[in-house]
């Protein structure tokens, strides 16, 4: 089975507009989200549009403050503070990758955690690994919606997970240990990468190298997650070699219209509950 997941969004953004529809008939307010764009990179251009487009249409009230690539940290660190105070803002994003001369965590860190639709705050990332209530960073919240719409019961199941990041490996394995699943993170140095993905009843793929699992690394009936996004010629591809796998596979996400669109319908979701929790 060939995951959809353009499909998916469009029936979480429904959703997401039915419920937002209903908050204003109660609350007479509308969430909205501020998103922070600094510099003219490309496809952080491209991605903050489709953002506000997708916001728009469920409801969310969507604000784009652009800056150019020569901005102070001071004056983001200023504006920043400045939505963190004003109650009507409902969450917050400021648009990754920064400029060289603008300190990352800091700027993470001065989000306020109840507004952080990222799910970047330390204080979202502690609460998700202590188990609490968090916000949840939007790609691996995607992904396990994914992978339940496959199989409601993870419990026993064991999961392996290809990426360490911030952004997916260390939530993802978080997310994963809360189902009840075993959960393995292999990288860059696990020895014997194969047979270590061989074990995996779902393997979720995160590391932006084209076509590297092979369809003699994964068991039959296993549901196979792929978020890397890669440019090989004209092609966009993932860590996958889709072809060779799809076929041995319980369920399988494409490269694209798998994991993306999942991700913007994610961000739309953490916005309705950030407005919701205040």
């Amino acid at each position: 089975m060939i995951i959809d997941g353009k499909k998916e969004a469009a029936i979480l953004r429904d959703e997401i507009k039915k419920e937002i529809e209903s908050l204003k008939l109660k609350t007479k307010k509308t969430p909205s989200l501020s998103v922070i764009l600094i510099g003219d990179f490309a496809p952080s251009q491209i991605y903050v549009k489709n953002k506000e487009k997708m916001s728009i249409e469920v409801g969310i009230n969507s604000e784009i403050i652009r800056y150019s690539k020569e901005v102070t940290e001071q004056e983001v660190l200023k504006k920043i503070e400045e939505l963190n105070n004003n109650n009507d803002i409902s969450g917050i994003l400021v648009q990754l990758p920064l400029p060289s001369h603008i300190d990352k965590e800091k700027i993470i860190n001065t989000i306020s955690p109840l507004k952080d639709v990222d799910g970047f705050h330390p204080i979202n990332v502690g609460n998700l690994s202590s188990g609490y209530s968090a916000t949840v960073p939007c790609t691996p919240l995607g992904c396990l919606l994914l992978i339940k719409k496959i199989e409601k019961n993870l419990s026993g199941k064991h999961a392996v997970i290809i990426g360490r990041s911030n952004l997916n490996g260390k939530p993802m394995a978080q997310l994963l240990l809360k189902e009840n699943c075993t959960v393995t993170i292999v990288h860059s140095k696990t020895k014997n990468l194969k047979e270590e993905c061989l074990k995996a009843d779902i393997l979720v793929v995160a590391v932006g190298v084209a076509n590297l699992v092979k369809g003699d690394w994964v068991k039959k009936d296993s549901i196979i997650i792929d978020v890397g996004i890669n440019k090989v010629g004209n092609k966009i591809v993932g860590d996958v070699q889709f072809d060779e796998v799809k076929n041995k596979v319980k369920a399988i996400t494409p490269v694209p219209g798998g994991v993306g669109p999942m991700t913007i319908a994610c961000l739309l979701k953490n916005t309705l509950d950030c407005f919701k929790g205040r």
